[in-house]
């Protein structure tokens, strides 16, 4: 899967798929050897064996252009239907740690936050394209649980909607830091571990041994 934010305002030539997947993957690649201060917007452009000007009809400067390509990868993301809450949060725990142990994705994702503290333009793009674009998992899950019967249903919207907020936060949060601050496993484990924590609370947790589901 290959999506990208269009930038508004733009006018031209329909845009390729196909270009602008190898401008993402060359992007992505450049990252990892090069790293943020030393990567260019011509550099991706011969990497990715297009003109210049076909890079910049479709990103206004490299934050944008790493925002997309890091976007792109948390796309793969997936929440499988594995027939229980706790086991669907421990597979979508494990994949997204998977994810952020990559070269790329740890490159790319950790560039991009340290630069998103000096631009609040770059902070509003990563959340739009990475965050907000990825809350669609928690939604689901949620509504496969009470499907289920798992978890009770929230009439109102705005509670729902506060809610999902806050579980995409935990989950985000607390696997970022185990992989990429940390840097400790995430292994079955820890992923069990913190399911419970999540599901069942501090008093649910009851140590190394225990299982979820």
């Amino acid at each position: 899967m290959c999506r990208t934010t269009p930038r508004s305002g733009r006018t031209g030539r329909p845009r390729s798929a196909e270009a602008d997947a190898a401008i993402l993957e060359a992007t992505r690649t450049a990252l990892v050897d090069l790293g943020w201060s030393k990567l260019t917007m011509s550099d991706v452009a011969l990497r990715a064996g297009v003109a210049k000007t076909t890079l910049y009809r479709r990103w206004g400067n490299k934050s944008e252009l790493v925002v997309d390509a890091v976007a792109v990868l948390f796309d793969e993301l997936e929440l499988t239907d594995r027939g229980s809450l706790a086991a669907d949060v421990e597979g979508v725990v494990r994949q997204f740690a998977e994810l952020l142990d990559r070269p790329e994705t740890r490159t790319a994702l950790m560039a991009v936050v340290a630069e998103s503290t000096r631009d609040a333009a770059l902070r509003a793009r990563i959340r739009h394209s990475i965050v907000d674009r990825q809350k669609h998992l928690v939604l689901l899950g949620r509504q496969r649980a009470q499907d289920r019967g798992e978890l009770p249903v929230e009439d109102d919207a705005s509670t729902a909607a506060r809610t999902a907020d806050l579980i995409f936060d935990v989950v985000a949060g607390a696997v970022v830091h185990r992989s990429l601050v940390s840097a400790e496993p995430v292994d079955k484990e820890w992923s069990r571990s913190f399911t419970l924590l999540l599901l069942g609370g501090l008093g649910n947790v009851n140590g190394p041994g225990a299982t979820a589901g």
